[in-house]
């Protein structure tokens, strides 16, 4: 981000943020803030038709992530103090999970894992049980019915015949 883009997050005019950064110069290395070039200038201000820079007597600085959570230490305004704040709490909520063991959660989840594996297979085991059960009893009652007709057989007479009988 450029500084008069930063300036106005922060709520400050461009001139205290540089001000800031010059009285702090060594909190800004080169991977945290840069200086354009007047050609980086250039390529900016032909990408957009309507120029609001103005006269500026110096090259804008250009800002990374690091930079611009340096500017919040460094500044003197609400927002500023707020985002570094911000920043100061994001800080602890990292080193808090960083420092509870990962393994923990590992072996929690595994012990998880392991208590449904059982459950599936007790879950399982009590199905296939029951279709064995039920197998078997499909087979004792075609069993019966197989021997209900074949005893049907054995005994079948000839039937009366059912109406009115007509002598010839």
């Amino acid at each position: 981000m450029l500084d008069r883009d930063l300036a106005e997050m922060y709520g400050v005019q461009t001139k205290v943020l540089n001000q800031a950064v010059k009285r702090n110069v060594s909190r800004f290395p080169s991977d945290f803030m840069f200086q354009l070039t007047k050609k980086e200038i250039e390529n900016l201000r032909s990408q957009f038709v309507t120029s609001s820079w103005g006269g500026t007597r110096y090259n804008p600085f250009a800002f990374t992530e690091q930079g611009v959570a340096m500017l919040a230490s460094v500044l003197k305004s609400e927002t500023a103090i707020q985002v570094n704040i911000g920043i100061v709490r994001a800080f602890i909520a990292i080193r808090q999970l960083v420092l509870k063991n990962p393994n923990d959660k590992i072996s929690e989840l595994q012990s998880e894992m392991k208590h449904l594996k059982a459950y599936i297979e007790h879950v399982f085991t009590d199905y296939n049980d029951i279709n064995a059960d039920t197998r078997m009893q499909m087979e004792l009652i075609n069993e019966s019915l197989a021997q209900l007709q074949a005893d049907k057989k054995i005994t079948d007479k000839p039937r009366n015949k059912v109406g009115f009988i007509k002598e010839t």
